[in-house]
């Protein structure tokens, strides 16, 4: 139970479903309910298949050019690290919402499921990080690959949930309440980062 909790924290720190409610109001602004609900599966589906892919898949690749998993600890702490500090600043909101814009103006907004909802604001660099992580760390059996992907599979639903449900949810919170969560987020991240760092390095270079 501790671990699943461990992981559950993590997906839901780094995807983040609250903070991804304005954004997606913002980037599906014009569409009927029926669209948007079809936008949040399809985007939420796709974004949980991506984890799951590199989830299995990761390490090979890792592999195939050549990098060893401690360097992915230390570089994937890193990356989570600076999620951490954009949260606390407000800063991952904003590259979000930008983002958000720029798809409204291009091409790519005539599936705005794919991109930029699946790739990158869910299922984005920190969050495929995540995943190979703690599938590195726990994924050593059928029981800790079940807890990873379990997880993950909680996390995305309820995004899912969150997104399909936006316009109530901005209703209830309010804008200020959700960039609240996400800032407070942001520590555990710090934190969980700064952890995955640490373990990366004494893999290379083991105390004592």
């Amino acid at each position: 139970m501790d671990t699943l909790i461990s992981v559950l924290v993590v997906f839901f720190v780094v995807v983040d479903p609250i903070g991804l409610v304005p954004v997606f109001l913002g980037l599906t602004q014009g569409f009927d309910a029926r669209r948007k609900r079809m936008i949040a599966l399809r985007g939420t589906a796709l974004s949980l298949a991506i984890l799951v892919f590199f989830a299995y898949l990761g390490r090979q690749v890792l592999h195939a050019l050549g990098i060893e998993m401690p360097a992915f600890r230390i570089a994937g702490g890193a990356l989570l690290f600076w999620i951490a500090f954009e949260m606390l600043f407000q800063r991952r909101s904003d590259r979000k919402e930008k983002a958000a814009d720029e798809a409204r103006t291009d091409e790519e907004a005539h599936d705005l499921a794919v991109f930029p909802l699946a790739i990158p604001l869910i299922a984005g660099p920190g969050a495929i990080a995540s995943v190979m992580l703690l599938m590195d760390q726990y994924g050593r059996d059928w029981q800790g690959q079940l807890i990873v992907l379990g997880a993950a599979a909680l996390v995305i639903v309820s995004a899912a949930l969150l997104l399909m449900f936006a316009d109530v949810v901005r209703h209830l919170l309010g804008r200020t309440m959700i960039l609240t969560v996400s800032r407070i987020l942001g520590i555990v991240l710090a934190a969980l980062a700064a952890q995955t760092i640490l373990s990366g390095i004494t893999a290379i270079y083991p105390p004592g």
